[in-house]
């Protein structure tokens, strides 16, 4: 535990590691004749980051991109015994270095923050950006091997790479297909021979002739599709379903040469319309997959471990189907972290998760000389074919709000810089990224930023005078001291990609990495573990607009309380806003609107510490997450009020319409039983949109329910079709909580049992509760919802394990929390 590099303070005990250089070195047998083979090459992955690397003392090459692979020629080096060396350079003393070599001007910012206790010119080092530190994040600038290193020998030829594209023909309205091969060969004469390409799901066979010319040689193939068998598209999560065809390719070429490629092929469109929208100025900003509108729901993936080789394949399968359990069909993958591997992008293809990919840069500005540019050049030429097979990434993005960085001037730079900084940005993510794009894949569109105002930003030379504009493009908001109950201060922009508020994780995740003197809100281990300005602070005040904060004289108990309320403060404000996006995408209101995704700030933690994440390190649910499967369920009424009035808007991600009813419930804070019901009649759910249900002067509602006032009761919701329920239950508060009449003490119990593999919580409460949190501790598993109002006497709730346990287990781990047992 204590040489955990999470525990207390040891991200500062351990940064001597990143400053010191190391050498790897290893003694090796060829297990093969090495005079039988023309060609052996040495293969690293991808190395962390910058090396000098010696076979037999001989230096075969240097290493500077942690996001590329290196292949170094060691034909005339490798020996039946070898030794190899790997020489690494601290990337701290590297950064500084290339930073100091930069003579002709800065290139900022310098530093982060000093709260993020980080280090220095992550800029000029082509490195996961966050390892240097981040708001959320420890500086942990991690150097070595980070995935496979292996040796190929080969005679004739060798292929290189291997990449496709699923093509639709709009004219033909027909699918087609795109290989393309690289090879090396090796041979002084021409090898030829045949390419089959078979889907036998898809009766497609295809045999073709090729003869490759000595040297890297490139073959692309084109493939028609059978046209007499139909083709089931790749839809996005709650969209329909993920089908995809097993394709082999198999050369057969001269002297015997067989080499077989095996992949999964899935076909779907993406089209980002970008077009303008009556009564309003601007353009639209949103998605269509297969030709349909979808409104993209979910969050911001960042690394799961300042390790990566901590990072299991159980981890991120947990972390992604913890996406789809709550309802979620997108993840971006934020630019300041690293290309994800194989497995992640798999795993999204098969769950149905959209990616929104950036390139990764981040909330900085570059440098652009050559060598730094031939290296981003490789990388990124490099990611595209790696990647551009899965049917999950439905754009690449050029970098994360560095185009709002600079016109928004965050680095206070010299105004007679600015034309150089700007002709930098462009020569990066226009002349050089978009151009790699633009080659390498059409099969989904670019965008060189976010947020960015898209068609808007390039009309305006690449750069936008406002990256902002709520007409266009993305938007990424940020505001921790408006009222977050209010949602007028979220703006009403077309997608929204950034958003969000912070918490503490749970104290069993903390309790793991910290000792008993840290257990309070203000101790040096709780200040030291929040690396966002006053963000402790932040947490208190807009918990303090609507809720009494914790008082409790016992200094742990109070610790818990207080992380119980940041949660439940992060959980009801990410709603109020994601609920506020959701019903803007069919409306405009003063030129404002159509709004089409919601991705909030952010899914997953890198270390247990307090952050925007819903997930906690290690993969349990905060009670955001909890959230999150409500106001990202399919069929959704919203509840809020303007100017004394209480609106109901429905929201339909359905491809059908349907008919549904509204009842409306009116509960008293003293009493289990509901004060009055309003049910309307039938009507049509449209699909795909968001409509007004039901609209009533708050003085009304409650005039009907006896002597009901806003402090003294609590409005619920629902959408049914013929009396069974189709949407989660919603609420609205009609005042704070904090001045809230009659909410009494709840006394909650639960009776566990077990059924199958799931354990089934049933649970009874004395008085209406708010915020029913359900605690196991540190046995991984989630709840079927958590978090909850609890207006009715019981409730029953699962709980799903995400490994063994019994319920004996359970028993003694649970605890259960509402919001009067704070005070």
């Amino acid at each position: 535990m204590y040489l955990d590099p999470y525990y207390r303070f040891n991200d500062l005990n351990y940064r001597w590691i990143s400053l010191d250089n190391w050498t790897y070195s290893k003694e090796f047998q060829i297990p093969f004749d090495i005079s039988k083979w023309q060609k052996v090459h040495l293969i690293f992955e991808s190395i962390d980051t910058v090396s000098e690397v010696l076979l037999n003392n001989v230096l075969i090459g240097k290493t500077n991109n942690m996001f590329r692979r290196y292949t170094f020629d060691i034909t005339h080096v490798v020996k039946a015994l070898n030794s190899i060396e790997v020489r690494f350079q601290s990337p701290v003393s590297y950064a500084a270095q290339q930073s100091r070599a930069h003579t002709l001007y800065q290139v900022p910012p310098n530093c982060p923050p000093s709260v993020q206790e980080g280090e220095c010119h992550v800029n000029f080092i082509r490195k996961e950006q966050c390892s240097f530190s981040w708001d959320w994040g420890p500086a942990f600038p991690t150097l070595g091997i980070w995935e496979d290193v292996r040796i190929e020998a080969y005679n004739s030829c060798h292929l290189n790479y291997f990449t496709f594209s699923p093509i639709y023909d709009n004219s033909t309205q027909d699918w087609n297909l795109e290989i393309e091969s690289s090879f090396d060969v090796v041979s002084s004469k021409p090898v030829s021979g045949q390419v089959i390409v078979e889907i036998p799901k898809l009766q497609t066979q295809q045999s073709y002739s090729v003869e490759l010319q000595p040297g890297e040689r490139i073959v692309k193939l084109f493939v028609k599709m059978n046209k007499t068998v139909t083709i089931e598209t790749w839809w996005p999560h709650g969209h329909g379903n993920q089908t995809g065809y097993n394709m082999t390719v198999l050369f057969k070429l001269n002297k015997d040469l067989e080499i077989k490629k095996s992949a999964k092929i899935y076909f779907r469109t993406v089209e980002l319309i970008q077009e303008p929208i009556k009564g309003s100025p601007g353009l639209s900003f949103y998605f269509k997959i297969n030709g349909v509108p979808i409104f993209l729901k979910g969050s911001n993936w960042i690394p799961a471990d300042s390790f990566q080789d901590r990072v299991t394949s159980d981890l991120l399968s947990l972390l992604s189907h913890s996406v789809v359990d709550a309802n979620m069909n997108t993840l971006r993958v934020w630019g300041g972290g690293i290309y994800e591997r194989d497995e992640f992008y798999e795993l999204c293809d098969e769950l149905g998760i959209m990616v929104w990919q950036d390139f990764m840069f981040a909330c900085a500005l570059y440098p652009t000389n050559r060598g730094f540019m031939s290296s981003v050049r490789t990388e990124v030429a490099y990611q595209i074919r790696r990647l551009k097979s899965h049917p999950s990434i439905i754009i690449w993005s050029g970098n994360n709000e560095n185009e709002a960085a600079l016109m928004m001037n965050w680095y206070n730079v010299d105004i007679e810089y600015m034309s150089t900084y700007v002709t930098d940005y462009v020569k990066l993510y226009v002349k050089n990224i978009r151009e790699i794009v633009l080659a390498e894949d059409k099969t989904r569109p670019f965008i060189t930023s976010s947020p960015t105002n898209g068609a808007e930003s390039v009309a305006e030379g690449w750069l936008a005078k406002n990256p902002y504009d709520k007409h266009y493009g993305d938007v990424h908001f940020y505001d921790y001291f408006s009222d977050c109950w209010d949602w007028s201060i979220f703006p009403k922009a077309r997608f929204v990609s950034e958003y969000g508020y912070q918490s503490w994780p749970s104290f069993s995740t903390l309790e793991k990495v910290s000792s008993k003197e840290d257990w309070s809100y203000n101790s040096r281990f709780a200040v030291h573990r929040q690396h966002h300005v006053s963000g402790n602070d932040e947490m208190l005040s807009q918990a303090q607009l609507h809720f009494k904060l914790p008082q409790h004289t016992d200094p742990l108990r109070l610790f818990k309380d207080t992380i119980y309320l940041t949660q439940v403060m992060q959980a009801q404000c990410v709603k109020t806003e994601t609920e506020f996006y959701r019903r803007s995408r069919s409306e405009i209101v003063l030129g404002e609107g159509h709004t089409m995704g919601a991705l909030y700030w952010q899914l997953n933690d890198i270390w247990q510490a307090p952050s925007w994440a819903s997930l906690e390190y290690g993969g349990k649910w905060k009670m955001l997450h909890y959230f999150a499967r409500h106001f990202f369920a399919p069929l959704l009424p919203v509840g809020f009020e303007n100017e004394g009035v209480f609106f109901v808007y429905g929201v339909s991600d359905l491809h059908s319409d349907c008919n549904v009813t509204l009842t409306v419930n009116v509960h008293s804070w003293s009493s289990l039983e509901p004060v009055c019901r309003h049910r309307t009649q039938h009507f049509v759910m449209t699909a795909g949109e968001a409509v007004l249900l039901y609209q009533k002067p708050v003085s009304e509602l409650l005039q009907r329910c006896g002597h009901c006032t806003p402090q003294s009761c609590v409005v619920s919701f629902y959408l049914s079709t013929d009396d069974k329920l189709s949407s989660s239950t919603n609420y609205h508060f009609l005042s704070s909580l904090k001045e809230a009449v009659g909410l009494q003490k709840a006394h909650i119990t639960a009776t566990i049992s077990q059924q199958n593999d799931t354990f089934v919580f049933d649970l009874k409460t004395s008085a209406v509760a708010p915020f029913v949190w359900l605690d196991v501790g540190s046995i991984p598993g989630r709840f079927s919802d958590n978090g909850f109002l609890m207006t009715e006497k019981t409730r029953t709730l699962l709980f799903y394990p995400w490994g063994p346990t019994s319920k004996s287990e359970l028993e003694t781990s649970f605890q259960v929390t509402s919001l009067t047992d704070i005070y």
